[in-house]
């Protein structure tokens, strides 16, 4: 074979790889943090044992997570041909192969599901849940509105419900599921807003859920679930029977308040637009502070 062709090959193997990468989403992995908290408010954090399980259930999540961003690619790359920024994906831009993708997706999801059961049973179900759920999404949900934004909620809950079984928890507030819930919603919601301030007249053309939302309404959907969220926590962080801190985790709570009160700041006063997940990572005092609140609520529990 003459060396232009082996160079043009090893090329384009190279250029898949790429894409397949950048389809897996490798930066979205940081969400499935939340199986942590877990063995974080459960006070086990130092059990080695469990934190290998527990680390080994986030990687499982990461491998299906990523199987699920690229059935969800593979089902709207036409759509995402016609949006400002999603038009460069590797599979709407034709960088990656479709056959690569599906291939690709089913080994990551086997691989997980593998993880999952011989860790645990049930393990293994919720995160058979997890990819049910998602694929359902992907090819119908996501076209349901409200819904479409309750079931990516789910998979966060899913995530830490997850964790509980196989750190097997004896001190976890019911508390922390409904602020998980509320969490998640919030950054839903927040990404229907930051899709419809991105896309304008064109909104509904990418995605079809998208009519049926606009910005008054989300508004007013995002208020009330910051409200729930910021009281909710504010009743977890009093629960003397379940929280290990029982009410100095009252002390933590300035730091919610002021992850909320931020991001509603910078969405209307700087009219920045940006999903939640993407701002907490790109406002620097968004970062501090969750960092402080992590400090703050693993000194509570371990130290104080």
């Amino acid at each position: 074979m003459p060396p232009s062709s082996l160079s043009t090959g090893f090329s384009s193997e190279r250029n898949q790889l790429s894409g397949l990468l950048r389809t897996m989403r490798p930066r979205q992995w940081a969400k499935s943090l939340i199986v942590y908290a877990a063995i974080v408010f459960d006070g086990k954090l130092f059990r080695l044992d469990l934190f290998v399980q527990t680390t080994l259930i986030f990687l499982a999540f990461c491998l299906i997570s990523s199987s699920v961003y690229i059935v969800n690619d593979l089902a709207d790359r036409e759509k995402d041909r016609r949006h400002p920024r999603k038009r460069m994906r590797p599979l709407a831009s034709g960088q990656l192969a479709p056959r690569v993708a599906w291939v690709a997706a089913g080994l990551l999801a086997l691989a997980a599901l593998a993880i999952a059961f011989w860790l645990h049973f049930w393990a293994g179900w919720i995160l058979l849940v997890y990819l049910v759920q998602n694929v359902a999404y992907s090819f119908w949900l996501k076209n349901v509105v409200i819904v479409d934004v309750m079931v990516l909620a789910l998979g966060f809950l899913l995530r830490v419900v997850a964790g509980v079984v196989v750190v097997q928890v004896e001190n976890f507030s019911p508390w922390l599921y409904v602020c998980v819930t509320l969490l998640a919603l919030f950054l839903g919601f927040g990404k229907r807003r930051q899709e419809i301030v991105l896309l304008e007249g064109g909104a509904a053309s990418h995605r079809a859920i998208l009519s049926e939302y606009n910005l008054p309404l989300l508004d007013q959907i995002i208020g009330m679930v910051v409200t729930a969220t910021l009281v909710s926590y504010t009743f977890y962080s009093f629960d003397a029977t379940t929280a290990l801190a029982h009410s100095k985790m009252l002390l933590t709570v300035p730091f919610v308040f002021y992850m909320l009160a931020r991001y509603l700041y910078l969405v209307h006063v700087k009219q920045l637009g940006g999903a939640p997940d993407e701002l907490l990572l790109e406002d620097r005092p968004l970062l501090v502070n969750s960092a402080f609140w992590a400090l703050a609520v693993v000194g509570l529990i371990y130290l104080w």
